[in-house]
């Protein structure tokens, strides 16, 4: 099944900058507005958000999806995947960490919390800023068909932009 992925950056507290997706990804709660996703194994990210408190998540759409895929890589610790793949960041509004500048939305996050899970770890963080490219809005909201949001699949396969219905939800009686 498809799993959207959080592109993650980081400063560690050396301020060295981190890239990397993570595919285990998703809203946790409404309100308060938090949003979760899985280090698998002990990863830059990992420490980075542990280290500092903060971390932002660029949303990976179609047009980026080779270089999210470059930053897949498993560089070297303290080496800055952005610049090493050639995808331009931008200062974020609220946090430390930089965010994607040509990814269409973001969601700069402080840590709430983490849950080990076995050999994973799950980080869960308060949204404290929300930026959103005009260009990808309809009266107002995100439209699918401009964000086109890639996800991952297994093994080596990636899941494209999907298809979008609406479907009225039923009024209780």
């Amino acid at each position: 099944m498809p799993r959207p992925i959080a592109w993650v950056s980081t400063l560690s507290a050396q301020r060295a900058h981190n890239l990397a997706p993570h595919s285990f990804f998703t809203v946790a709660s409404a309100r308060p507005p938090i949003v979760q996703f899985t280090s698998v194994g002990e990863k830059d990210t990992l420490r980075n958000v542990l280290e500092t408190g903060e971390f932002v998540v660029s949303l990976a759409p179609l047009a980026l999806m080779d270089k999210v895929n470059a930053t897949s890589a498993a560089f070297a610790p303290g080496l800055d995947e952005a610049a090493a793949v050639g995808v331009v960041m931008e200062a974020s509004s609220v946090v430390a960490p930089p965010r994607v500048m040509e990814s269409p939305a973001s969601l700069e996050c402080r840590l709430h919390s983490t849950v080990p899970l076995g050999e994973s770890t799950l980080v869960l963080g308060n949204v404290v800023a929300v930026t959103v490219r005009r260009s990808v809005l309809v009266d107002g909201h995100p439209a699918m068909e401009r964000l086109q949001p890639v996800s991952r699949l297994g093994r080596n396969e990636w899941g494209l932009p999907p298809e979008v219905v609406a479907l009225e939800r039923p009024m209780h009686p």
